[in-house]
């Protein structure tokens, strides 16, 4: 599939179970907490005015992740914020209890005793929790599904967890982290997916995104009329969806959601109209190895069903795209590194804006008005391929 598909949202609404719990004064709880690690700075948000002239949009913002305590993705805000939740809750204290300096303290490690952290990632979650478990003293072990680059296995290894990848793809590794923590004596999975019986620490995850788009809304300073957010199981869209939508109730941007072609069981559910969450089975090869999710999170997909304006399916020339456009900027506008996934986003916008994405302009109601935010969550995370689509010209149109 070398084509664009996407689709307005008609799914029926729900009662919104999910949506508070996703508010601005949720979000503004986990940035105090991430407010108190010493690496802790906001990443910045870069506006492209040259690129906005040329898409003949009013605004372009992104979001640049790549600065994100060191680590180069988003993803450390969820699994350090749910490891967090989850020690505050064995000790019976409420988070605003649990500092960085308070969660490393002699009488927390006394009372916690030794925990293990498991979790199933294509490479940015896992890093994120291995790096928490690190900075609390705690254990981390993380599968990997087959065709993970070396890199970012290693990545992780460096900060002190054990890693396998595994000859499996992303949904069923998650099965075997939840197999695994089931039966580790100090066992705790700690995923950005829900189901069934498991819904506490997933949600806990998408809490600490928010950090980011509370970080991003008082940089803009005014309301964005769309926002572009790309998929994996759903958990960053659905917190950033949830937390505008509590932020502009009355007026809300509208929401496009971005998946790998290979993956794409939100814009499949999406499609079917009825409500009901569409899984996506087989290898999930594609280049975003960060999108290749094939189940979604109900927790994210509720939210989402209920908010979204608009699902799209994106081959990979759109996230090759995005990442030469925000690799070669233009004019004054500033540099943005961006990787396979983070980058879906702007290649998107770049794709409809310049008639690749026939319709969707029309329908999402962009033109010389329009406010755009997009949040490039991802750096260099596979630098070989970064290269190999920046400067040799991978995946073109």
């Amino acid at each position: 599939m070398h084509s664009i598909q996407w689709t307005v949202n008609h799914m029926p609404a729900t009662d919104d179970r999910w949506l508070a719990a996703l508010s601005p004064a949720e979000a503004e709880r986990a940035r105090a907490f991430h407010r108190s690690f010493p690496m802790y700075a906001p990443t910045p948000l870069v506006r492209l005015d040259a690129l906005a002239r040329r898409l003949r949009l009013g605004a372009v913002y992104v979001k640049d992740e790549s600065r994100r305590f060191g680590l180069n993705a988003f993803k450390v805000l969820g699994g350090s914020y749910a490891i967090a939740r989850h020690i505050a809750a064995a000790l019976g204290r409420d988070i605003s209890q649990m500092s960085h300096a308070a969660l490393l303290s002699d009488a927390v490690r006394e009372a916690l005793g030794q925990t293990t952290f498991f979790t199933a990632t294509d490479g940015n979650h896992g890093r994120g929790v291995a790096w928490a478990a690190r900075e609390l003293g705690q254990k981390a072990v993380v599968f990997m599904p087959r065709g993970t680059k070396p890199v970012r296995m290693q990545n992780i290894r460096a900060l002190g967890a054990k890693v396998t990848i595994e000859y499996v793809n992303y949904d069923a590794c998650v099965r075997m982290a939840d197999e695994h923590a089931s039966r580790t004596p100090g066992g705790v999975l700690v995923q950005d997916t829900a189901w069934p019986g498991y819904e506490q620490m997933p949600l806990w995850v998408m809490q600490g995104y928010g950090t980011m788009a509370a970080e991003a809304a008082e940089q803009m300073g005014r309301r964005p009329t769309h926002i572009f957010l790309q998929a994996g199981v759903g958990s960053m869209p659905g917190a950033v969806q949830g937390y505008f939508a509590g932020l502009y109730p009355e007026n809300p941007p509208r929401v496009t959601v971005v998946e790998a072609s290979a993956a794409a069981c939100l814009y499949e559910s999406a499609r079917a109209g009825d409500g009901r969450p569409r899984s996506v089975g087989g290898d999930l090869a594609t280049m975003m190895a960060g999108l290749a999710c094939g189940v979604p999170n109900p927790i994210a997909f509720d939210v989402l069903k209920n908010h979204a304006f608009a699902f799209a399916a994106c081959p990979d020339w759109v996230g090759a795209m995005g990442m030469r456009v925000l690799g070669a900027p233009l004019e004054e506008d500033g540099r943005v590194i961006s990787g396979e996934s983070g980058a879906a986003g702007l290649g998107l916008l770049y794709a409809l804006m310049t008639g690749r994405a026939e319709g969707l302009r029309e329908a999402l109601g962009l033109d010389e008005t329009s406010v755009v935010l997009l949040f490039s969550t991802e750096g260099d995370t596979d630098p070989d391929n970064y290269r190999r689509v920046v400067w040799d010209g991978a995946e073109g149109l």
